[in-house]
């Protein structure tokens, strides 16, 4: 029953991960679970440079213009009708080299073990030998696979945390106990932040003018997921994944709802913001 899973819902065989805890070294291709892509369903690690993401708006509900980068990123909504023709939803289509790409769970686990991560190696490798499918690793490439990879990747972490734990205990007993680096904003300038959230690779892109925040861009994981078709007529992940879905009772299609869950997709969102010197958090809920 669950192999079935690992035949439909596939998606578009491109992932891509910004990498989360970092090294010492501060290099994100050493991070834990590091920055890279995979790309046409090849188990081989690619570097990736923000600067190659474009958002496309064909299909989407605003204002009619060239693929951007983030950096450059023009929001200017311009809802018309629900048309699958023409524009059909709010989601931009992000694109990394000009490919859609799938994000979360799954791609940081894959690519921490084309990287060579030897804990996330052991731990894919034991779980495709325990299904009697060893050495199949195209069958992580699906929805049963989405939804391992949440579990390994937990393990793996929940490893990892035991080292760092130990690591804090001994700078606090050392006097090490720094938790922030106090900066000053400057006047003017452009960054870019990368990171993941749990639901996948996360991108900020931002410029400041005169002390303010002048632009400011985010692709979020969903984002990646979601997207809708791009200027050429290629289809997202989650698009993509339900082409072919066989769906057995067309009024109660679980198919389709189990193969959308996979990616673990999110539409509302709230942000939290904690000022570093009382700890005092702040909420804002975006719609």
């Amino acid at each position: 029953y669950y192999l079935d899973y690992t035949a439909i819902g596939r998606g578009v065989g491109n992932y891509l991960a910004w990498g989360v805890f970092e090294d010492k070294s501060f290099d994100p291709n050493k991070r834990t679970l590091p920055m890279g892509a995979i790309y046409d369903w090849q188990l081989k690690r690619n570097e990736v440079n923000h600067k190659d993401v474009a958002e496309h708006v064909k299909h989407s509900w605003y204002k009619d213009g060239p693929a951007l980068n983030p950096a450059d990123g023009i929001t200017e909504p311009d809802f018309t009708d629900y048309d699958t023709e023409k524009k059909y939803t709010w989601a931009k289509a992000p694109r990394m080299s000009e490919k859609p790409m799938e994000v979360g769970a799954l791609s940081r686990m894959l690519i921490a073990y084309v990287s060579g991560n030897e804990t996330a190696k052991k731990l894919i490798d034991d779980t495709l030998n325990k299904l009697g499918v060893a050495g199949k690793h195209e069958l992580l490439m699906s929805p049963l696979g989405r939804a391992a990879a949440r579990a390994l990747e937990s393990k793996l972490i929940a490893d990892a945390m035991v080292t760092w734990t130990m690591e804090l205990i001994e700078n606090l007993k050392t006097g090490k106990n720094e938790l922030y680096t106090p900066h000053e904003t400057p006047d003017s300038g452009i960054g870019t932040g990368l990171w993941e959230a749990p639901r996948g690779a996360l991108g900020h892109w931002y410029s400041l003018k005169e002390g303010k925040v002048d632009r400011y861009q985010i692709i979020t994981p969903t984002a990646w997921n979601v997207s809708p078709r791009d200027e050429k007529g290629v289809r997202g992940p989650i698009e993509e994944a339900l082409v072919g879905t066989p769906v057995v009772d067309a009024k109660r299609p679980v198919e389709v709802l189990r193969v959308v869950h996979s990616f673990d997709p999110c539409i509302a969102c709230t942000v939290h913001i904690i000022d570093p010197e009382t700890n005092e958090i702040r909420k804002f809920r975006v719609s």
